[in-house]
């Protein structure tokens, strides 16, 4: 997806009712668990901290119910961690008998810069309404509420519009009934060999991973709320290692079945209120993933029903996939087709698709030789083949030693991470592109934690588990002590504020494709002291 494209309209098609049943049925419920402010803070600018914000305790939250607020006073809480849930307020007054209504504002915030920025100076190309702020009038006090909307949050700033001059207002207990669907008792402890800074990692990754375990696992609990396809093969993954919720991946692998596209290809996301149903957004790599997600799952669950009654529309999907080779065997580049692979601005994309098509040609022969359809697995064999020696004919710059991207022969960090996840070169000679292209500077390099994935994985792959070791205490590690408590959607350490979407303030700082360390540190690193 390049920013600044315009899309075309895409038909939803017919619903699969029979899965969207049993997706239905699949429902997990919530685990409710009520949390409280820990302090009163001040937040304060300071170019030396994150994003030019600090954070300084001002009070112990035990004085709350003490205070009093009139017209233009206000208050910051610090719940102490990551929140995702339901606020409650139980508000009296103080003084003479309440003549006029209580108006006051709620600000939430992910992270300092949203309690210290002013939203009305907000600029950013995505809906200004994702802001987390709202307005309350309430005619008869002392009162008790729970907001309607459920928000994201760790910081809360409460500002009194108006009273009336004759009294004041008491925030006497104020209080988040968090939710998820992820059973926190079901996560092993690490064991005693893993340092302190991974076990840090790792308990902010799971977090991560919990708080966007709603319905369905969510891309960002503040912004989105949706089911992306890229972020459930990523949360998949994780929540194998932790939280082992199989009926929540199994109950997003059906709605993405049940919701198919006109053509038959799966949505890129899907909305789930008022009723599931599929974005008009389709993305290349997101797609051809369906079939990478159902095989994990598989792997993980050995549930063979769930294998046999997805596979036709994993089989679509890799379809779709190989209708965009030209008549080299390559991806074609154009201007009417999408697929993410990173945010990184200008990034040209074949190279990397091309390497994400053989990834999960390479995964379908694997499900059809399970299901035992081998003139199928022999086709995809014969296809892998095909769109390998293309990716080494076309896209391989043998001066450099590098594989190029599009016509303008685009040399980036992406394509040569994505091309070493296909297996297009040995483990050894994998490992000296990923190092060679780390050094070259004229490459476009990754912004995202999703990509960053793929980077540790990539280097996993090429028997350097120590590199990709390395990146991971390297890039989490640095979030963390930048003050992350949930892992983010975007973070550079070269650029702090780097948004994608015009302004840091609509970030999402508790993002679904950032909590892969848990599944890195338990698969890979469970002995490792680093």
């Amino acid at each position: 997806m390049n920013n600044g494209e315009k899309q075309v309209l895409v038909l939803a098609g017919e619903k699969n009712m029979v899965f969207l049943d049993k997706a239905k049925n699949l429902k997990t419920d919530f685990i409710k668990e009520e949390t409280y402010p820990e302090s009163i803070i001040e937040v304060k600018k300071n170019e030396k901290y994150f994003q030019g914000w600090k954070i300084e305790k001002k009070e112990d939250i035990e004085k709350l119910n003490q205070k009093s607020f009139a017209k233009g006073d206000s208050i910051i809480l610090d719940f102490g961690t990551h929140q995702v849930g339901y606020l409650n307020l139980s508000i009296k007054t103080a003084g003479s008998p309440p003549d006029a209504p209580l108006r006051f504002k709620l600000t939430f915030g992910e992270m300092p810069c949203e309690i210290g920025e002013d939203f009305a100076d907000y600029d950013g190309w995505l809906s200004s309404s994702w802001l987390q702020e709202e307005i309350k009038t309430i005619d008869v006090l002392p009162t008790e509420i729970t907001l309607p909307r459920r928000y994201a949050f760790r910081y809360l700033q409460l500002e009194v519009i108006d009273t009336s001059s004759k009294y004041e207002v008491v925030f006497d207990k104020i209080s988040c009934t968090s939710v998820t669907t992820a059973d926190q008792n079901k996560v092993k402890k690490l064991p005693e060999a893993v340092s302190e800074n991974l076990k840090e990692i790792d308990k902010v990754a799971n977090r991560t991973l919990k708080n966007c375990m709603q319905s369905v696992f969510e891309d960002g609990p503040k912004r989105d709320r949706r089911l992306w396809l890229g972020d459930l093969r990523l949360q998949a993954l994780a929540n194998y290692h932790t939280f082992e919720n199989y009926d929540l991946v199994k109950r997003c692998l059906y709605l993405f079945a049940a919701l198919p596209l006109e053509n038959g290809e799966v949505a890129a996301n899907l909305f789930m209120e008022p009723e599931p149903q599929p974005d008009d957004t389709m993305l290349y790599d997101y797609s051809l993933f369906f079939a990478v997600t159902l095989y994990d799952y598989y792997l993980y669950s050995n549930d063979l029903k769930t294998l046999e009654e997805l596979w036709p529309t994993a089989k679509r999907q890799i379809e779709l996939g190989l209708e965009r080779l030209n008549n080299n065997y390559l991806v074609e580049d154009s201007k009417n087709w999408w697929a993410f692979i990173d945010w990184t601005e200008g990034l040209n994309k074949q190279a990397s698709a091309q390497a994400i098509l053989i990834y999960s040609l390479k995964r379908g022969v694997k499900i059809a030789e399970e299901l035992n359809e081998l003139e199928l697995a022999d086709y995809y064999r014969k296809k892998i083949k095909l769109t390998s020696q293309a990716a080494h004919k076309y896209l391989w710059d043998e001066n450099k030693k590098i594989f190029i991207s599009g016509k303008e022969k685009q040399t980036s960090w992406a394509s040569q991470i994505w091309m070493v996840l296909a297996g297009i070169l040995d483990k050894k000679e994998s490992n000296n592109l990923l190092n060679r292209i780390m050094n070259y500077s004229e490459a476009l390099k990754i912004t995202t934690p999703y990509m960053y994935h793929h980077l540790v994985e990539a280097f996993i792959k090429s028997d350097n588990k120590e590199k990709g070791l390395e990146i991971l205490n390297y890039y989490w590690g640095a979030m963390i002590d930048d003050g992350a408590d949930c892992f983010w959607e975007l973070y550079d350490p070269e650029d702090k504020s780097f948004s994608p979407y015009g302004s840091n303030l609509i970030n999402s700082y508790c993002h679904a494709w950032s909590c892969t360390p848990s599944y890195f540190i338990r698969k890979y690193y469970p002995d490792y002291e680093f």
